[in-house]
């Protein structure tokens, strides 16, 4: 993939969407151009995967693609050994963790049930502070998290996909030992890549394994809850609540009983939100630009293995 000290011809699409990327691109080193003359391709739309895979099977050349999701599974299908993917994750792992924190928060010193009220009410509500908080992930918004709850005092076990220490973690274990790491967490936030194995990943034995007070939060994909199974817990009080930035179905229809649940905060998947994109994934692109033409190994490879 080395293009020497050669300038590497970059498009950016779809076309005449994002002024800021094409920026990105130059301040890498790089210069834009039409997907024909490309050598590598930055994406950054979010719903127009179908545009991307045309362009590409119409670009042989085009070597290296740059998404701007964290999570690929909507592009799993295409990937192979012909081209080189590498995604957002690790981009937004802060602003995200961000949001986490604050939906947390909402929820243990229930912020958001006062919210409702219209009177004044008996107080609700644990402190974090000195809080067992189980972390599903261990990428770059579990990292940011486990800093942003050390303050707090938290003793904090990360669950992963495989063996392997994380920094800051007390406690680190396999999915093969959820339900291990869920039996004495007040918190577990879910901050997982949507895979086959993570599908599901929390469902009724799971809430059944958490204690009555704990909050369930969760910033991965929709469908690694099985909602119909999330919504019985709430109503059952199997676990003390859920802060939803993203559902299954999503969005979440008008009417779902999730909306009307006293303990349960939903936000509309605004982990990173239109404004925060453009400035964080640029300092992706620009480097990743800059290691494409250097011919080193870019930042955010997929891996199809493990998928993503």
């Amino acid at each position: 993939m080395s293009q020497g000290k050669a300038v590497p011809k970059i498009a950016v699409g779809p076309q005449g969407v994002a002024s800021w990327a094409c920026d990105a691109v130059r301040a890498g080193g790089g210069v834009v151009v039409d997907a024909s003359e490309a050598q590598g391709l930055v994406w950054t739309d979010f719903d127009s995967t179908a545009q991307l895979i045309e362009t590409l099977a119409n670009n042989p050349c085009i070597t290296w693609v740059q998404v701007p999701f964290s999570g690929v599974e909507t592009y799993m299908p295409y990937i192979d050994e012909t081209r080189t993917w590498t995604s957002a994750k690790g981009v937004f792992g802060g602003a995200v963790a961000e949001l986490v924190l604050g939906l947390l928060l909402g929820g243990m010193r229930h912020v958001a049930g006062y919210s409702r009220q219209q009177q004044w009410t008996e107080d609700h509500g644990r402190t974090l502070f000195g809080a067992r908080v189980t972390i599903l992930g261990a990428g770059g918004i579990a990292q940011s998290l486990i800093s942003m709850l050390k303050p707090f005092n938290c003793h904090i076990t990360v669950v992963r996909n495989r063996e392997g220490d994380v920094p800051g973690a007390d406690v680190v274990l396999t999915t093969s030992r959820l339900h291990e790491a869920l039996l004495r967490a007040d918190a577990v936030l879910m901050a997982i890549a949507l895979t086959p194995q993570t599908h599901g990943i929390m469902g009724k034995a799971e809430f059944q394994s958490m204690q009555s007070h704990a909050w369930l939060v969760n910033v991965g994909r929709g469908k690694q809850i099985v909602t119909d199974e999330l919504v019985w817990a709430l109503e059952a009080g199997e676990i003390g609540g859920a802060a939803l930035d993203v559902t299954d179905p999503e969005p979440l229809p008008t009417g779902h009983p999730l909306w009307s649940l006293p303990n349960c905060i939903i936000t509309p998947h605004v982990g990173n939100t239109a404004e925060m994109v453009p400035p964080l994934l640029a300092v992706r692109i620009a480097e990743n630009v800059r290691r494409f033409a250097a011919g080193e190994q870019l930042i955010g490879i997929v891996d199809r293995a493990v998928g993503y």
